[in-house]
């Protein structure tokens, strides 16, 4: 849905589940945006959602300032001494101008105006601050239970998805990005989840809501029972990978 000021919201309306299910990010991706980092004062996560990365960051900077369009994330959001959340849209940060040694934005640039975003950085950046878009895209698993998970992604919530989901699909390559690349190394979230866990992931997304909306849970309950068949006991742990894609850039 979106608001008046067209902030698109797919995530409100189950900000509980996003932030108990969404996969955390891997230490070393904060460790290797800091260290590209002017200086360690403040950082910004534009688009935080429940805090993912803003936490991570925390371990790196005096402080990080994490803002999120949506009440409802900011109220779900991970407590930290050095996090300070507040409702805000990425366009309009409201820090001082020059404040910002980084700026990171984690699976949420795809929903920017970001012609006003990018102005915004330039804004609030420092010189030389660095500015990263974080996506990861669809998943990868054991070769026994990929094609159901891959089928129910590619042929059931395909109609569903909203078509800002192209841009997480290619990486964030299909964004424009107006600054000079740094390269980075390749990352990737690693979990370990139980079935209960990837169905609960799964099930936070806006596809999933949209589907639900349109026709029921059914189609969501059949790949439900259809990933228990081949899953084994419930509470097995199986990997489940998440590359990551990073677009990363320093401002002039």
């Amino acid at each position: 849905m979106s608001s008046a000021s067209g902030f698109k919201d797919h995530f409100s309306g189950h900000a509980a589940s996003y932030a108990a299910h969404r996969p955390t990010y891997p230490p070393e991706l904060a460790a290797v945006l800091a260290g590209l980092a002017p200086g360690r004062e403040r950082a910004l996560d534009a688009g935080c959602g429940s805090g993912q990365l803003s936490v991570l960051l925390a371990g790196h900077f005096a402080e990080v300032v994490a803002t999120d369009a949506s009440p409802q994330q900011i109220a779900q959001a991970t407590p930290h001494p050095n996090v300070a959340y507040r409702i805000a849209r990425a366009e309009a940060s409201g820090l001082p101008a020059a404040s910002v040694d980084l700026v990171t934005v984690a699976q949420a640039a795809h929903w920017f105006d970001l012609d006003a975003f990018y102005a915004e950085v330039r804004r609030i950046a420092r010189p030389d601050a660095v500015l990263a878009l974080v996506a990861y895209g669809v998943f990868c698993a054991e070769p026994d239970i990929d094609p159901v998970l891959q089928r129910f992604y590619r042929e059931d919530t395909a109609p569903y998805w909203p078509p800002e989901r192209r841009h997480i699909e290619a990486g964030y390559r299909t964004l424009p990005f107006p600054l000079p690349e740094i390269a980075t190394p390749k990352l990737a979230i690693t979990v370990d989840w139980r079935l209960g866990d990837l169905v609960g992931y799964i099930d936070t997304w806006s596809a999933v809501r949209a589907m639900e909306k349109a026709s029921g849970r059914g189609a969501m309950d059949r790949f439900a029972a259809d990933l228990a068949a081949v899953w084994g006991a419930p509470e097995r742990a199986r990997p489940i990978r998440f590359p990551l894609s990073l677009r990363v850039g320093r401002v002039g």
